[in-house]
């Protein structure tokens, strides 16, 4: 839940908990003192109407308050791709042997190069080609093929195409993205390049919600690995890649954990 900050709010929240007979496992709470606004996950186990547990709540916390009741389970995902390999790869791997936490419905590729590799796992594979397409008429497709998984979260394992607006506003903050550069840096295509031609001693991934706006999505996670001047371009490509999928991973393990909050642009992390 989230809401502009008062004081007793803790209180209130686990008073109402303690009423209907529910024990808290877990607990975070964060304030924004710059926007004074507060922020709290809680694990809660016991019996209870989901609903008049969110009514409760409502009545008693300020009128701007969101309150999310999430019960604890796997998410339902779809997979956009192009031709890369990597990313897609270790999800399937984590998928087969239950550390995902989400159900990987489908997978789309703009290219059929990596169907074979998809269909290996027993999960079906649809080539939508974006040749001779606007980018409208091929998010279209891709939409009218996903209305029949109806999914949760849509994840581009190294989908190299950019997403229309009519095609995030169907999934605000549901879609994350893999960048191949340390974010706000190296936004767009080759990062790699642009990093090698700088003289970078480090490169990184981000994962990060899509917007509208290339690459300036609320960040999820991040990490980087130290490069030298001998290696080119390619080499750094080429070592980015582990960085990528792992990155990857945390990002969706935090997000199916409802362990993220998104507060503009930017995004809290418990």
């Amino acid at each position: 839940m989230d809401c502009p900050d008062r004081k007793g709010l803790i209180f209130t929240i686990t008073q109402i908990v303690f009423r209907n007979n529910l024990n808290i496992t877990s607990n975070d709470e964060f304030v924004d003192r710059q926007q004074n606004y507060f922020f709290m996950r809680a694990e809660l186990a016991g019996e209870v109407h989901p609903q008049m547990l969110v009514e409760e709540l409502k009545a008693e916390l300020p009128p701007d308050a969101r309150i999310r009741l999430v019960p604890e389970r796997m998410k339902n995902i779809v997979i956009l791709v192009t031709k890369e390999h990597h990313c897609l790869g270790d999800l399937l791997l984590r998928h087969e042997y239950g550390d995902l936490n989400a159900n990987i419905l489908a997978v789309i590729g703009n290219y059929a190069e990596l169907e074979s590799l998809v269909t290996r796992f027993g999960i079906p594979f649809h080539h939508v080609s974006h040749e001779n397409k606007t980018r409208e008429e091929h998010d279209q497709e891709m939409s009218q093929v996903m209305a029949a998984y109806a999914p949760e979260y849509v994840v581009l394992a190294k989908y190299m195409r950019v997403l229309s607006p009519g095609f995030v506003a169907q999934f605000p903050n549901r879609i994350i993205n893999i960048h191949h550069s340390f974010l706000p840096a190296f936004i767009g295509a080759n990062p790699y390049r642009q990093a090698y031609e700088r003289g970078v001693k480090i490169i990184g991934a981000t994962a990060h919600f899509v917007n509208s706006d290339l690459d300036e999505g609320p960040i999820i996670a991040q990490n980087v690995i130290q490069v030298n001047h001998a290696q080119n371009a390619r080499d750094m490509a080429q070592s980015g890649r582990d960085v990528e999928k792992i990155v990857l991973a945390q990002a969706l393990k935090l997000v199916f954990s409802e362990k993220v909050f998104v507060s503009n642009n930017k995004t809290i992390i418990f």
